[in-house]
């Protein structure tokens, strides 16, 4: 790896002299690449060999919450020497230098290195075994950094081209909102709910709705299915008398309990479906306490799109629940 670790400290330096403003700022390209795909840079000896099964089995796994096979990330594979300018501004790169010269095994995570806005990992080895182990121990924050990374850029668009009007109702709703990117519109609006809507041939739409909190199992995976199920039933309807959006009870959703700046939430996902009808699809919602903890308030995105891989579109409307803030935060640009 001795011609990689040349090469590329060549070309990051090429770029960091000749790429700098008068007052020495350096001036990025915009990355390249698709939603959802990765750049790996190994030696194709690794590639084929036990690192890049673990690779594979790290990064293109099947997604999970799909109703088709899709796999978490798509895989692009180079080698060191084909690791030129074209591939260097990628929106993640994940560079594996393994070289019996290392005297470290370590991970490292950079942003911005060659373009804006990048997502940039190094996994530094002396050998294929030690390369092994370091995934292994750290493979679910690669994973994490690479979702951050995914999300931050839809993010930065959602605000960058944002529907203005909306923040203000959900914030009058709920006492926050996320930011929805122009297209979205309000479908239907009640006491305790809100269906903000962006339906072109596929549909990417978030559900707002809120109730009292009990304090006992509030969200346990059978509350939060409940009170989904009744909400619903009650403001989604399908497409012909007695059908509307429910819960499908085929694959039981699951629940994660995560702190997401400073902001405790449980995240369901699952598939919905249309009772007594054939649409569904997959659905990922936020459940957490109102600021004064007597309610319980959902954010939830769901998608449709038959046609069409799944993936991409619900890591959008999954982003745009992660862009939740209090009204009272304070604009995050």
């Amino acid at each position: 790896m001795k011609n990689f670790r040349i090469l590329s400290a060549l070309a990051f330096a090429a770029i960091l002299f000749s790429a700098c403003g008068n007052n020495g700022t350096r001036l990025l390209p915009n990355v390249s690449g698709k939603a959802g795909e990765v750049v790996i840079v190994i030696n194709q000896s690794e590639w084929e060999g036990a690192v890049g099964d673990e690779l594979r089995e790290l990064l293109a796994s099947d997604c999970p919450f799909l109703p088709q096979k899709e796999p978490l990330y798509t895989l692009v594979n180079i080698t060191p020497a084909n690791f030129t300018n074209i591939f260097q501004i990628h929106r993640n790169l994940l560079l594996v230098d393994i070289d019996a010269a290392e005297d470290t095994t370590k991970v490292t995570y950079r942003n911005d290195i060659w373009a804006r806005p990048q997502c940039v990992i190094t996994v530094t080895a002396p050998d294929s075994e030690s390369a092994l182990e370091l995934l292994e121990s750290d493979g679910r924050n690669i994973q994490t950094m690479l979702e951050q990374a995914e999300r931050d850029r839809i993010i930065t668009n959602s605000k960058k081209y944002e529907e203005v009007s909306l923040r203000p109702v959900v914030c009058k709703f709920i006492g926050g909102s996320p930011y929805f990117p122009a297209g979205y519109k309000i479908k239907k609006q009640t006491d305790d709910f809100i269906w903000i809507a962006y339906d072109t041939q596929i549909l990417q739409d978030i559900f707002v709705y809120r109730f009292p909190a009990t304090g006992d199992g509030d969200f346990s995976p059978e509350n939060l299915v409940e009170k989904r199920n009744e909400f619903l039933k009650k403001n989604v309807p399908g497409m012909f008398e007695n059908t509307y959006m429910t819960t499908s009870n085929i694959t039981m959703p699951s629940v994660e309990y995560l702190k997401y700046k400073g902001r405790d939430f449980a995240e369901m996902r699952g598939f919905w479906e249309v009772y007594n009808d054939y649409m569904g699809g997959p659905f990922v919602s936020h459940a957490f306490y109102s600021q004064d903890g007597k309610d319980i308030i959902v954010l939830e995105g769901f998608v449709y799109a038959p046609k069409y891989d799944k993936r991409n579109y619900l890591r959008e409307v999954e982003s745009i629940l992660y862009s939740f803030e209090w009204n009272n935060s304070g604009r995050k640009d």
